[in-house]
């Protein structure tokens, strides 16, 4: 039921990347593989003997208990006689049905046992067989030579066949991707909507094709190109599109797989990745995420300067400063977060150059589209252009995403293409979630839900510095009891104090109307009131906005604290100050909030007749919108009457009987 803006963090969506071969090569078992191996033969070999080992009896003590009655069973042999005691004898030292075996010379005994064996009352069941000799020598010779060549095997052939360090240092290997010149290819043409940033690096290109033609003139390329953006702007993209360019083996690698619990396996495979880069020169290394190991290092809450992380990034700040003017690698990083990064990172001769890839304008959101509308059948009526001016704030992964949610709703209603609005349908789920059109609500709160969306409207229009407004919904849609959607007409780079305190009515108009109608209000309005604490603070913090503080910045100074460890609650102002600052905060709320009051009090019969719109409609455009604030009426059949209409011509052909 919330006012919602165009202020949303993109989310990320990052490519799948199909190893080949040579990246499979690389990524080796380590040793805990094989222990365990070796841990489950040790336990077979216990068990084979421990079921293996039974008792022996003398010669003697075989026909003492025979003639006893305490043998059940006895399997004769050539050497030995292997027995089973009755489960109900008593035998000192053996447990009742427990085995037995007795050493057996028939040129000795032969003649004593089948004279105890002719006795019917205490003979057992016997039988005669042939000596198990195989099975024994295989169990006591071959099985534990085979196990001590597999240890050898393992420890020794394999580990000198792995090269230096052998398997049990194989997780110290870098566990990078290569993309070789045979894999499929991205180019600048996949890449569209960050120009500039493509005209950027295209001398990186040049370089890695034609090298001599900077070292006429004496000049040295970047060694490092660090990418900075938000998440799903098309860093890693671009990254792969410069290697197509270029057509140069591409090393793929995230920062968080250079760290593990063992200390020491970081900076190994830096080095590791750094060698088989010079030895496919030239290429590209990129980094994605470096924020995971460039932090800035100092002393902190989690140890000092020999944890495993620091020990990556030093190796990274070794190597990088390590290329020759011959060496033809360029590393690429990307992150979203570079004001984290260490100073030593970013510096001259390593990462000598940032590449902004921000989010899109309008034009660039445009082209984003087209680019990804090429996979999909479109119909006549759909806008590109509108589409895009409705996406402000929208990230290229936000935007593949709205074609596809399309396409998925457009097959799901067996359309032959994708029609206008199912991609303002997947747009509204891709920034706020799915339509919850089966939920039901209890009247009241619908009521409340419709003066509330009414009033952000209906203020949005009034409000000539406010954004236009594009459709107001009674629907839920993710947390959301309803929402009113705008349409800007331009990307705003600007934020004038006008338009601020446009957004700060706005904001309030919903719980304002709430007390109007219903004389009480609801915990509807909590993210309008988030929002509009936000902007106000933004107001009176950074912009300087406040004719009482003046022009002065009390935000946090991250040029002042950047090599300083500061906790995130400490201000660089006095108490008094702090007070002010929270007076300044809420006159400017009061101002719009009464502003907003009078402005409907003035405009309530047009109010009211929004509210009764959505409460018959759902859902109406600005047209709709514009038509009743004029004193118009909308003349279109509500849901339920086109549900009844199908319903009646559903029934209306007459059953015989």
């Amino acid at each position: 039921m919330a006012q919602k803006r165009n202020n949303l963090s993109p989310s990320t969506r990052r490519p799948f990347r199909q190893p080949n071969k040579a990246a499979l090569s690389q990524q080796k078992k380590g040793p805990f593989g094989y222990l365990a191996v070796l841990a489950l033969i040790l336990l077979a070999m216990s068990i084979l003997q421990g079921r293996l080992a039974t008792r022996r009896l003398s010669f003697d003590e075989l026909l003492a208990y025979i003639k006893q009655g305490k043998v059940e069973r006895l399997t004769i042999g050539d050497t030995e006689i292997t027995g089973r005691f009755r489960r109900d004898a008593t035998v000192d030292g053996y447990k009742p049905g427990s085995d037995f075996k007795v050493n057996f010379k028939p040129e000795i005994g032969k003649e004593r046992l089948n004279e105890v064996l002719a006795d019917p009352n205490t003979a057992p069941h016997y039988e005669f067989e042939q000596e198990r000799f195989w099975l024994i020598f295989f169990m006591n010779y071959i099985f534990p030579m085979l196990v001590i060549a597999g240890l050898i095997y393992f420890l020794f052939v394999r580990n000198l066949r792995a090269g230096p360090g052998g398997i049990l240092m194989s997780f110290g290997r870098s566990r990078h991707r290569l993309h070789s010149n045979d894999s499929p290819q991205v180019t600048f043409k996949d890449v569209a909507g960050i120009d500039e940033a493509k005209e950027e690096v295209a001398e990186i290109i040049e370089f890695l094709k034609n090298p001599q033609k900077f070292q006429r003139l004496g000049g040295r390329i970047p060694r490092g190109v660090l990418l900075v953006g938000p998440p799903g702007c098309g860093k890693t993209l671009l990254a792969k599109a410069i290697a197509g360019e270029a057509d140069v083996p591409f090393f793929s690698i995230s920062g968080s797989d250079f760290v593990e619990m063992f200390v020491g396996v970081g900076a190994s495979r830096v080095r590791d990745l750094f060698k088989q880069a010079k030895e496919h020169s030239p290429c590209i290394i990129f980094l994605d995420e470096i924020d995971a190991i460039g932090r800035k290092r100092g002393a902190s809450f989690v140890g000092g300067g020999h944890d495993e992380r620091e020990q990556t990034l030093n190796a990274i700040l070794v190597e990088m400063d390590g290329f020759d003017s011959s060496d033809q690698v360029i590393v690429i990083a990307a992150t979203n977060r570079a004001d984290i990064l260490d100073h030593a990172l970013t510096r001259p001769g390593r990462f000598d150059r940032q590449v902004v890839v921000p989010l899109p304008d309008i034009k660039g959101r445009l082209e984003i589209l087209k680019v990804h509308a090429k996979k999909v059948k479109l119909g006549p009526d759909v806008d590109l252009e509108r589409l895009a001016r409705a996406t402000p704030m929208f990230s290229g992964a936000d935007l593949a995403a709205i074609i596809n949610e399309a396409a998925l709703a457009a097959t799901m209603a067996n359309k032959d293409y994708i029609e206008m609005v199912d991609l303002e349908e997947a747009r509204d789920k891709v920034r706020w979630g799915r339509a919850k059109k089966s939920r039901v609500i209890d009247q009241k709160e619908k009521e409340i839900t419709a003066y509330h969306e009414a009033a952000h409207a209906l203020v949005q229009c009034l409000l000539p510095d406010a954004d236009p407004l594009h459709k107001v919904s009674i629907i839920p849609r993710g947390p959301m009891g309803g929402a009113t959607f705008a349409l800007p007409e331009k990307d705003r780079t600007l934020f004038t104090k006008k338009y601020c305190m446009a957004l700060l009515q706005v904001c309030f108009a919903g719980r304002i109307a709430e007390g109007m109608i219903f004389e009480d209000i609801s915990s509807g309005a909590q993210s309008d009131i988030e929002q509009a604490t936000r902007i106000a603070k933004q107001m009176v913090l950074t912009w300087g906005m406040s004719e009482r503080l003046g022009p002065i910045s009390y935000g946090p100074d991250l040029g002042v604290k950047e090599a300083v460890y500061a906790l995130p609650f400490e201000k660089d102002y006095s108490d008094k100050t702090a007070e002010q600052i929270d007076q300044e905060i809420r006159h400017l709320i009061e101002q719009a909030y009464n502003s907003a009051t009078q402005l409907l009090l003035a405009n309530r019969d047009k109010l009211e007749a929004l509210a009764r719109a959505l409460l018959k409609y759902e859902t109406l455009d600005a047209v709709d919108v514009k038509t009743i604030i004029s004193g118009g009426t909308i003349d279109r059949p509500t849901v339920t009457d086109l549900l009844a209409a199908e319903r009646a011509k559903a029934g209306s052909p007459g059953t015989s009987s």
